[in-house]
């Protein structure tokens, strides 16, 4: 048995993760499915019914975890000898940024997909403001600083270049020269690649 296992839906969230699970370099085995012949049993291991989930069958027990940045910095965690975990100096950023995306930046997003429209007296009790107000801190820092953390890549870009791969990819983000130039360098790293070709395998397969 793998030292983890991945339960993930090809075009799903499970892709931020698939990225973490290359940089980390896990040791893997994944369950795939599609959201009508999900497992009997899935919604035991995640009653929110969702992906992805990775499971960490470690002393003889299975450690659930649920929520993509939870699962990424997980990864990181337990892969410390990758590097991949920030230095003292740049855990504000990191922290900061990661959730940062996985809050203010998705809510916004998904908002203003389904045309949900925040009064303006009621931005503060929204939480992320607006989409305007989210993506200008996001492009004031990347405008800045080449990564999430800093001036290197961590396990924060695998969450964060992950909203702007996608964002920039469907054009929920729009497209400007600190965001554009971020996701070219996220997705030089060969472990997207090899993530990425996976999940757009997956993909075909799913759609054929």
């Amino acid at each position: 048995m793998a030292d983890f296992t991945f339960y993930t839906v090809a075009m799903s969230r499970g892709q931020i993760s698939r990225w973490a699970l290359h940089e980390a370099g896990a040791d893997y085995d994944q369950v795939v499915f599609d959201w009508p012949t999900r497992p009997a049993d899935f919604a035991a291991i995640n009653p929110m019914n969702k992906v992805p989930v990775l499971v960490h069958h470690l002393d003889g027990r299975d450690h659930i975890i649920t929520e993509a940045a939870a699962i990424n910095h997980y990864l990181a965690e337990t892969h410390a000898e990758k590097g991949l975990l920030p230095e003292a100096h740049e855990k504000a950023a990191y922290f900061r940024w990661m959730f940062f995306a996985a809050g203010p930046i998705e809510q916004a997003v998904i908002a203003s997909a389904m045309g949900w429209k925040v009064p303006e007296e009621r931005t503060a009790m929204a939480g992320f403001g607006s989409l305007d107000l989210a993506l200008s801190a996001m492009d004031d820092w990347l405008s800045k600083n080449d990564f999430a953390a800093g001036d290197r890549f961590t396990m924060a870009d695998t969450y964060v270049g992950s909203q702007f791969v996608w964002g920039l990819r469907f054009g929920s983000i729009p497209e400007t020269p600190a965001f554009k130039a971020y996701v070219e360098r996220c997705t030089q790293r060969p472990a997207y690649g090899q993530a990425n070709a996976i999940d757009a395998k997956l993909i075909e397969e799913a759609a054929g």
